[in-house]
């Protein structure tokens, strides 16, 4: 498993974060953030999400089932959402401040997807990129009634607008989607920075390479992102998904 950042080639700071945790039973948390708000205010909320998850998730036990770990992203982004949204409340410089946040617990054969805004999960196996999140945005929207089509949605110019974000509303919606698995693969969260500038054939063609560490894939991807224009800051995590013969792994 890989986390990494980049602020990108034009944004004079990074408001992504995120990372990879494990609980006291071992099971896996991987996060990705991607902060919005003026000045430094998409940094805070970002960074204080990553830190409030990854404190809840280190303490936690028993979210290594499908059901748990639904009931676990419920109450505690619902917490997290509540805690940003009071602290832009009480400190004026941060109002008006949110993040996505898109989480993934990867236990034996399954994992459970909590998403909030326009941050993705794709599942990478037999060389297929299959986008597991759907865009909370305005654009997705529209893509959704017919209004326009995929192609449009891609150079609209409200692309950026997203309809849900941790820490700006009292409530949040959050998505919540559980998956099995059987053959083997790889999970990679990202922020728009990626998913904007590399599309699915290159995520197959750059995860598949069986001659490069996760690592260099990571690195790869960030490259290819900063390649095609880098105007956003980029953000991976990448998890392997193995399965052993008896269907475990």
């Amino acid at each position: 498993m890989v986390f990494l950042t980049d602020k990108g080639r034009v944004r004079s700071h990074n408001e992504d974060n995120g990372g990879i945790f494990v609980n006291k039973d071992g099971t896996i948390l991987a996060v990705v953030c991607d902060g919005m708000g003026g000045h430094q205010a998409g940094d805070v909320a970002s960074q204080k999400a990553v830190d409030h998850i990854r404190e809840l998730w280190e303490e936690s036990i028993n979210v290594s089932s499908p059901e748990p770990a639904e009931i676990w992203f419920k109450t505690y982004i619902g917490q997290i959402n509540q805690f940003l949204f009071d602290y832009a409340n009480q400190h004026e410089e941060c109002h008006g401040m949110g993040t996505t946040i898109v989480a993934a617990i990867i236990g034996e054969s399954f994992f459970t997807i909590a998403h909030v805004g326009d941050s993705r999960v794709y599942l990478v196996s037999n060389d297929h990129a299959k986008q597991l999140t759907e865009d909370q945005t305005f654009v997705n929207e529209l893509v959704k009634s017919g209004q326009i089509s995929k192609e449009d949605a891609e150079h609209h110019p409200r692309k950026n607008v997203i309809l849900q974000a941790l820490g700006t509303e009292k409530t949040v919606k959050i998505d919540l989607k559980t998956i099995t698995y059987d053959d083997p693969g790889y999970l990679l969260l990202c922020s728009d920075g990626l998913s904007n500038k590399v599309n699915d054939d290159k995520l197959v063609e750059v995860l598949k390479n069986e001659h490069h560490s996760l690592e260099s894939k990571a690195q790869k991807l960030i490259l290819l992102a900063n390649q095609n224009g880098g105007e956003d800051n980029i953000t991976v995590a990448i998890v392997e998904l193995s399965v052993t013969e008896e269907g475990s792994g």
